[in-house]
């Protein structure tokens, strides 16, 4: 089991990978700032991290990570706190990213809790948090009355990614710029069991591997 001692360890191999004097990646990203073409909406589970999983260096995705990567309507400012839409507000209208990306997962513990309806005792941020996935798991249960628990937890994980997709385009700073053309919104699922990537492709209705 990793210890912080060994995430100090894992600090310096990464500086003397990225910090060498030969190495001008990272003064690149303090000189110019960062410029990143690709936001991702991510799940905070510990296996799904999508720098990893993508195979992308630092400077080139802006993360958003979050209890089962969903994204919450625009809602207004004067109730609550927004840390997801502000971070989107963030990436689109001050980094300009070209690319949204609400990246799902297999096995997402907060789409099994809300299936399963565990929930924490008394008042809970998590509760208030997954009410965002209950239509989600509502049209899987219309659509596909007569599935299995496992087909039923993974149709909701990809309806759910379908749902955060709707939820952007009621931002409309997000909208305005999907219809000029210079923002593009995807919606991609990591089968973490089975190592694949799988997109959703809106012509099909589906989600197919990429």
């Amino acid at each position: 089991m990793t210890s912080p001692e060994d995430l100090i360890n894992g600090f310096h191999r990464f500086r003397e990978q990225h910090f060498a004097d030969d190495d001008a990646l990272y003064r690149q990203l303090v000189q110019e700032g960062q410029t990143p073409k690709i936001l991702v909406v991510a799940c905070c589970d510990s296996r799904v991290d999508p720098a990893l999983v993508l195979n992308c260096e630092p400077g080139d995705l802006f993360v958003i990570r979050n209890v089962a990567n969903l994204v919450p309507p625009d809602e207004s400012l004067s109730s609550g706190r927004h840390g997801t839409s502000a971070a989107l507000d963030y990436g689109v209208r001050t980094l300009g990213v070209e690319h949204i990306i609400v990246l799902g997962h297999a096995h997402c513990g907060g789409i099994g809790a809300l299936m399963q309806g565990k929930r924490t005792e008394g008042d809970s941020f998590i509760n208030s948090w997954m009410r965002l996935a209950e239509e989600a798991l509502s049209k899987v249960d219309q659509k596909q009355p007569l599935i299995t628990e496992e087909q039923r937890q993974r149709a909701c994980e990809q309806q759910a990614i379908l749902s955060s997709l709707e939820n952007l385009m009621s931002f409309d700073w997000i909208k305005e710029r999907v219809a000029q053309g210079t923002l593009a919104l995807h919606g991609w699922y990591f089968d973490l069991e089975h190592g694949e990537l799988l997109g959703y492709d809106a012509a099909t209705d589906n989600f197919r591997v990429l």
